[in-house]
């Protein structure tokens, strides 16, 4: 996914804020799981629910205001209730600039785990 860096996105320094690198991940493993055909918004509907349960992320570079960033997400391991995606942000000229990870749980309605459907695995591949 590519992500454009705006003022917003900064710091005063023009720096972009620590935090934010955890919506970008968001953002690209939502579009990782639209590309596969599994829709979190049709899901949620339907009372499945994919939840944060654990994040890591490393930072190696700063990325500035006026970057353009490429959020590389890969999915790491299925298990039985959770998925655990890697990301790889890289700026326009391939600089590393973090590295992160994210283990989902899938739950209901009630917030307890719950497998995760046969569909969705056959679309994760």
């Amino acid at each position: 996914m590519k992500k454009r860096i705006y003022y917003h996105d900064t710091d005063c320094g023009g720096v972009v804020y620590y935090s934010n690198y955890l919506k970008y991940m968001e953002e690209a493993r939502t579009e990782f799981l639209e590309e596969k055909g599994i829709f979190i918004l049709e899901l949620a509907k339907q009372g499945v629910l994919f939840v944060v349960a654990h994040q890591e992320i490393d930072y190696k570079c700063p990325a500035f205001y006026g970057d353009v960033l490429d959020v590389e997400t890969k999915l790491e391991k299925t298990g039985a209730v959770k998925l655990e995606f890697l990301h790889e942000v890289k700026n326009q000229k391939g600089t590393l600039i973090c590295v992160g990870k994210a283990i989902l749980v899938c739950v209901g309605t009630d917030i307890r785990p719950r497998p995760i459907s046969e569909e969705i695995r056959k679309k994760l591949g």
